[in-house]
């Protein structure tokens, strides 16, 4: 078990949930969910769309996690904000928007109670199935919407019979998994696969979750994956899964729904406190971004071609069939480019970086759900090393080496000679020596004015690093990229060049001309998906 259980009072069926078990039984779900992630990521099925449910679900639950832990709260309005408001900051693909969404409405329902009662636990779950039905626009049966009606229904049957809230969530479960079963025979393409809804397991790994927090039982050991449903669709075109997270926004989310909407398909637009979060899949997906640049600030941003994701799928299935790895790789990364790199190199990823630091747990998660007994830890960002440090304690099973990177660049080299099927005795040491040979630049904006080793900048500034050591300002981000190559690039023969959305694949070509006439012996090539707030970012070698 961790750190902030439950009590042994509590776990013997209590007669009310109160406001702090609550939130350590969400906090225990988090890694619960944790285990099954490749069980549920399995499941995934046309098309293609967040081919990934399990990582995308157990994501949406990390950023709830960390919302409890930063608010630490003692009473039911405090766990239901960091329900509702962390689960809209960290809701990652279709699956996790949707699961946001179930957080809200449970949250609504349940943060004018003291404590929830099986009344009131049924009234909840109620609130949170109808708040993730009107979040969709075309609701589709034998998917997680129907899991989640098929819970309150029970939850509330239960409490109608005088049952207790512990009680009511075993038997809620057995009906949600007699849900889950009939879903093959509502939604063909499940049924073609073989296979249940992977959002709907999600969900009911989510409260078994809950229900082991407080019976007092321990993680189980992830599920041995075999088989993916992924293998069984011949490859297609299905474009590129698109998210965006705004901040400071003052329009209605009906208005940035309707201007996206013709951009795509499973579109989902949800909002609250200022933040907009959407997801679309779509064949133009710097377009849209741009375009709902215009109505805030833009947090993050994840790009996704799923039809190379559904290669790499298959690739993976036929990986796991040959022979069991060694070792694996978590890397902590931001920006869908720069995260695509990452996963193409073998790494599972853990969301953060400058800002938005991952936890220990969310770092130690995505250990646990790697199927080999070494692990090297990358985390890309000096404020997040000591974190990494840390996690070897929360996963003992297994050998953890963390290579402290502290920059993207330094951690993307490094992955490069990263194999599977060697030990890390045979291979740290050369990742080691990629990462100390590597160069990252930055480019962003200064938050504020400040004068840093010598270099004066005021607030607006566009300003370069050289492994996050802060270099040049300049007038805007391209001038202030050019001198970074000329100053500190030269030495190099090759660097990638990410890009935001913000800069565009027209303006970022024009950038590399001018790359090629300040370092014409350095090869460049361009990649989209800078990390968040970050115009450009080069990884030279």
């Amino acid at each position: 078990m961790v750190e902030g259980d439950v009590s042994e009072a509590q776990r013997s069926d209590p007669a009310t949930l109160g406001p702090e078990d609550l939130a350590a039984a969400f906090r225990y779900a988090t890694e619960f969910l944790g285990v099954h992630i490749e069980e549920v990521n399995a499941l995934n099925v046309y098309p293609v769309p967040d081919g990934d449910t399990g990582t995308n679900m157990h994501l949406t639950l990390q950023s709830v996690r960390r919302q409890l832990d930063e608010e630490s709260p003692t009473q039911m309005p405090g766990v239901c904000h960091a329900l509702s408001y962390g689960s809209l900051l960290g809701a990652r693909g279709n699956s996790g928007v949707i699961l946001s969404q179930v957080l809200k409405g449970f949250a609504e329902s349940a943060k004018t109670k003291s404590s929830l009662d099986a009344d009131a636990l049924g009234q909840a779950l109620r609130s949170a199935t109808n708040s993730a039905y009107a979040a969709v626009m075309k609701p589709v049966e034998g998917t997680i919407l129907t899991v989640s009606r098929a819970l309150a229904d029970a939850a509330e049957a239960a409490a109608e019979q005088g049952e207790g809230p512990l009680p009511l969530l075993r038997t809620m479960l057995e009906a949600g998994h007699e849900a889950l079963a009939k879903t093959p025979e509502q939604l063909p393409i499940l049924k073609q696969a073989g296979v249940v809804d992977a959002g709907g397991l999600g969900l009911l790994r989510m409260f078994e979750g809950i229900v082991a927090c407080y019976e007092g039982r321990d993680l189980p050991e992830p599920p041995k994956v075999t088989r993916r449903a992924q293998q069984d669709f011949e490859e297609e075109a299905f474009g590129f899964c698109t998210e965006f997270l705004l901040s400071d926004v003052t329009v209605d989310t009906t208005e940035i729904q309707e201007a996206v909407a013709s951009f795509g398909d499973s579109l989902l637009v949800v909002g609250a406190e200022g933040f907009v979060k959407g997801h679309i899949h779509t064949e133009q997906p710097e377009q849209l971004l741009a375009l709902v640049g215009r109505y805030g600030r833009m947090v993050r941003s994840k790009v996704e071609d799923m039809s190379e994701q559904h290669s790499e799928i298959l690739a993976d299935v036929d990986a796991a069939e040959a022979q069991p790895v060694r070792a694996g790789l978590v890397a902590v990364s931001n920006g869908y480019g720069v995260t695509k790199v990452f996963r193409s190199l073998g790494a599972r990823v853990v969301g953060g970086g400058q800002t938005d630091n991952p936890s220990v747990q969310d770092i130690a998660d995505a250990v646990r759900s790697l199927g080999a007994p070494e692990v090297v830890i990358m985390p890309n960002n000096k404020n997040i090393i000591m974190a990494a440090e840390r996690v070897a304690e929360l996963v003992p099973e297994k050998t953890i080496r963390v290579l402290p990177t502290r920059t993207l660049g330094a951690g993307l080299a490094a992955a490069v000679p990263f194999d599977e099927e060697q030990g890390l005795d045979d291979m740290f040491e050369t990742m080691e020596e990629a990462a100390a040979s590597a160069r990252t630049f930055e480019v962003t904006i200064a938050s504020r004015d400040a004068d840093i080793d010598g270099v004066a900048v005021k607030s607006g500034d566009a300003i370069g690093l050289v492994d996050g050591v802060l270099v040049v300002r300049a007038d805007e981000p391209a001038a202030c990229l050019i001198e970074l190559v000329r100053e500190h690039g030269q030495e190099h023969d090759i660097a990638t060049l990410f890009y935001s959305a913000d800069v565009g694949p027209d303006a970022a070509k024009e950038i590399l001309e001018r790359i090629e006439e300040a370092a014409p012996d350095l090869e460049v090539e361009l990649q989209p998906g800078a990390p968040d707030l970050y115009p450009y970012l080069m990884a030279l070698e």
